[in-house]
């Protein structure tokens, strides 16, 4: 594991821990930590976690050799909440809408930011923030502009194309993305209002519009209210296998087929696997710590633990949960062949 800039003497601490997040399956508090160690006490660990600070910069340091930039590449940018319904004195937790349940739920809200290579369809963590409002003040909208400049005048990343979810097609953010000279896609929601009649009808709900077979297959240019008048967007109507129906918008005007907007539409699952690697396999969302900086310092981990079972299971083939079974795998066959408990017939 590449070592992050702790402290000599805590530098060991945050490693064990991150092998202990690594090795884990259900519980993942500092209790158990130390319950299963000799070297560290569970104050030593909640020191580290409550009073170091680990910036988002530092996962970049890892994760940047690791990655196969391509000029065609895509940036990813999404949010999921790490529940806690629980918790009461854990201070970041806030209600918030989660994608996922479908539903407002009490939890900590975790935007990231990904980069896929086309060519390869692998992906990397990159940036990420955390959402806590009352204390800095951003939106989770401003959070994703913070990274995206970031990716652009700090990072240097090669990139072509920007895919969003419909929480983040704001006028701001799409413009934002034009004006790097970078394509978007994203699904506008339901109700969002556009003219597709060049002025000479009022703005109207997106599905409220009618389509020939042509823009079906094609698209169509519309304008999306409050955007500037001169500036049309390309609209696709994309209907799943499961009967439903998204909107997708895209600054790229030169596009026409449907299908391959599907196809680009469908990169941002990966973000989606990201988040679900995240939960099910580092305990992202069981830390206890009670205090803003444990429960980054916690995430922080948990990204870097991400990144070294991600680099592991590329290096032998597997997937990232066959890897965390594989330990447990271990374990079972140890017991058979030298068993701790004996069962006895008698």
């Amino acid at each position: 594991m590449t070592s992050i800039n702790l402290s000599k003497k805590r530098q060991p601490l945050f490693s064990d821990y991150c092998q202990y997040l690594l090795a884990g399956f259900q519980n993942f508090t500092q209790t158990h930590f130390a319950n299963h160690t000799e070297k560290w006490s569970h104050d030593q660990l909640n020191r580290l976690l409550n009073t170091e600070r680990i910036p988002a910069r530092e996962l970049w340091r890892s994760v940047r050799n690791d990655i196969d930039f391509d000029e065609d590449g895509y940036i990813l940018f999404d949010d999921t909440v790490l529940p806690k319904p629980y918790a009461k004195e854990i201070q970041p937790v806030r209600r918030q809408w989660s994608g996922s349940e479908k539903r407002v739920i009490q939890g900590i809200g975790l935007v990231t930011c990904v980069y896929v290579n086309p060519k390869t369809q692998r992906y990397w963590i990159i940036d990420y923030r955390i959402y806590d409002y009352d204390r800095d003040g951003k939106t989770k909208l401003q959070h994703l502009q913070d990274m995206l400049r970031n990716a652009y005048f700090v990072k240097c990343l090669p990139f072509r194309t920007v895919l969003i979810d419909s929480w983040y097609a704001s006028m701001r953010v799409m413009k934002s993305i034009q004006a790097l000279s970078k394509i978007y896609y994203a699904p506008l929601k339901r109700n969002r209002l556009v003219n597709d009649s060049d002025g000479v009808e009022p703005h109207k709900r997106v599905d409220a519009l009618t389509w020939t077979q042509a823009e079906l297959r094609q698209g169509k240019l519309v304008h999306i209210k409050k955007f500037p008048k001169d500036q049309q967007v390309k609209l696709f109507r994309i209907a799943s296998g499961t009967g439903r129906t998204e909107y997708i918008a895209t600054n790229d005007l030169s596009q026409s087929d449907a299908k391959a907007t599907k196809q680009e539409c469908r990169v941002r699952w990966k973000i989606e696997q990201l988040h679900r690697e995240l939960k099910q396999t580092t305990g992202i969302s069981k830390c206890q710590s009670r205090r803003h900086r444990g429960q980054r310092n916690h995430i922080a981990c948990c990204l870097w633990v991400w990144v070294s079972l991600t680099r592991a299971a590329r290096a032998t083939g597997q997937t990232i949960y066959r890897l965390k079974e594989s330990l447990y795998d271990d374990y079972i066959r140890r017991e058979i062949e030298n068993p701790s408990i004996v069962v006895n017939f008698a």
